[in-house]
């Protein structure tokens, strides 16, 4: 799995006009599902995304958690990050988990991270998303658990 996480201010992504997902302060977390991802790659980033020390304590050190400042985190399916780009200049998505098994990822993400007691918004899988945020920072941090090899 990988995912792009941004700490925002707050954010929104949009369907058709419609708002599926808004978040105020926390995470924005774009998702990517790699071929061979199971279990172990979900459970890794659920703990990970749910202890990272992104948010400034009073001193004005990342030192707090999203549950530390009751944050929120917005979860957008992207495929796009389990791109390659090394040849060429189209990227080939030949490395992103098929669209069904990647849903069910995603929606086990979500769930496990719900779990942890902090409040999920959602995208849309599969669908044309805008997505809106304030970056807050900007802190950006790329986050990546590869399949294991044989597993």
């Amino acid at each position: 799995m990988r995912a792009l996480i941004q700490r925002v201010t707050n954010a929104c992504v949009t369907v058709d006009g419609v708002d599926v997902g808004k978040i105020n302060k926390g995470i924005l977390l774009f998702l990517a599902v790699v071929a061979g991802d199971g279990q172990q790659q979900c459970s890794n980033m659920v703990r990970k995304v749910a202890g990272l020390r992104i948010f400034p304590d009073s001193d004005g050190r990342m030192n707090l958690s999203v549950a530390d400042i009751d944050g929120e985190i917005l979860v957008v399916s992207q495929f796009t990050l389990a791109a390659d780009l090394k040849k060429g200049y189209r990227p080939s998505f030949g490395s992103a988990e098929e669209p069904k098994l990647a849903q069910e990822m995603c929606n086990n993400f979500c769930k496990e991270l719900r779990a942890t007691g902090i409040k999920v918004e959602e995208g849309e899988f599969g669908a044309d998303m805008q997505v809106s945020l304030n970056n807050d920072g900007p802190v950006t941090f790329w986050l990546d658990f590869p399949p294991k090899i044989g597993s």
